[in-house]
């Protein structure tokens, strides 16, 4: 498929640059996947539009504060003097994080990227933070080892110094409000440098009322990484190369998930993240050669998820409006069909719907 098949014009007004006041104030597009008929409605209709048998699965992953500003510090190994020129020792440098490899390491877009070699170190705040860049990775990734240079733990300088990791296309500065507003109300374990934007809209009254309604909610990890949102860069999906996010989904997540699809209930997912996680957790089930739907486990999922791939766990999503020619987009076309998903998304960009990470939603099933 080629890339510029996920190509739409959207007005930059309808970029959400800020939150609603209420969660669940947002506008909800209901989209049939068989028919491709589409509905306008608000999500806090939301649990009047299920069934009451669902299984609702959850991302829990909590965001943390990714994006740290700080200092050059020369190289470790030689004296700064010998090894880098003056502008090394007090140039400005801006680290995001993007995956953590263990509980020192991270991996990392780094900018200015190119003069950061291997042994050079970044300080941060007054100094009490240290990274040292440790390798260096395709499409500008470097590897940070870190080191708290006062009693406080590595995460409690992150939460200290670090700044809420907003998408680019929020043309602002990120705000105090922004961080609590940009987690989900049922955020637990830290690890995400992306918000699952899909859970945004709840809150702990709408997700009260859909278990009135009946539905059963679990819950599983993914760490929104660069997987979620990096851009593609080849010509066609095919030669699009998938970032690794980790994932986790317990025994007896994976167990709720398998008792519901027995019998006939269906499975909604919260978000693409949560698509990929069960659909490579169901994959490599397959191909461990399980009779089980779902192998409680932790993995990496690479999988991308593009038109003509075969659905094992899910049978309804509630996400966001995408950004073309991303793979998220291409997730969302493979389940309900690309023409469906355009003519849905013409119909949202003439009514006025806002969109990415702080917009509006899309009900499809």
């Amino acid at each position: 498929m080629r890339l510029d098949e996920l190509d739409y014009d959207l007005p930059g007004g309808q970029i959400a640059q800020r939150p609603l006041s209420s969660r669940e104030a947002s506008r909800l597009l209901l989209l049939d996947r068989s028919s491709g008929l589409f509905q306008d409605r608000v999500f806090v209709e939301f649990p009047n539009l299920l069934r009451g048998d669902e299984l609702l699965v959850l991302n829990n992953a909590r965001v943390i504060p990714a994006r740290l500003f700080g200092r050059r510090a020369g190289i470790r190994s030689q004296p700064p003097s010998r090894t880098t020129r003056s502008e090394h020792l007090t140039g400005k440098v801006e680290v995001f994080l993007t995956r953590q490899l263990d509980c020192e390491t991270w991996e990392a877009l780094v900018r200015p990227g190119r003069k950061m070699h291997i042994g050079e170190r970044v300080l941060f705040g007054e100094g009490e933070l240290e990274g040292e860049v440790i390798a260096r990775g395709a499409l500008g990734l470097r590897t940070l080892r870190f080191a708290s240079k006062d009693s406080r733990s590595l995460n409690q300088h992150f939460e200290r110094l670090g700044h809420v990791p907003l998408p680019p296309y929020i043309d602002r500065a990120d705000e105090t409000a922004d961080r609590e507003r940009y987690q989900t109300v049922f955020a637990k374990r830290p690890g995400a440098i992306a918000a699952p934007t899909a859970g945004l809209h709840f809150s702990m009254e709408v997700l009260e009322k859909i278990r009135e309604r009946g539905v059963e909610i679990c819950e599983l990890t993914l760490d929104v990484g660069l997987g979620t949102f990096q851009p593609i860069y080849s010509e066609t999906l095919e030669g699009h190369v998938m970032h690794a996010e980790t994932y986790e989904i317990s025994p007896e997540t994976a167990a709720r998930i398998e008792a519901a699809r027995s019998a006939g209930r269906p499975v909604i997912a919260v978000g693409t993240t949560v698509v990929r996680a069960l659909e490579d957790c169901a994959l490599r089930t397959t191909e461990s050669g399980s009779q089980k739907l779902l192998l409680g486990e932790k993995s990496d999922a690479r999988l991308f998820i593009i038109p003509g791939f075969e659905f094992r766990v899910v049978d309804g999503l509630l996400t966001n409006f995408h950004l073309p020619r991303s793979t998220l987009l291409a997730l969302v076309c493979a389940f309900a069909g690309r023409e469906h998903v355009f003519a849905a998304y013409q119909h949202a960009v003439e009514a006025g719907y806002r969109f990415y990470s702080y917009g509006d939603c899309m009900l499809i099933r």
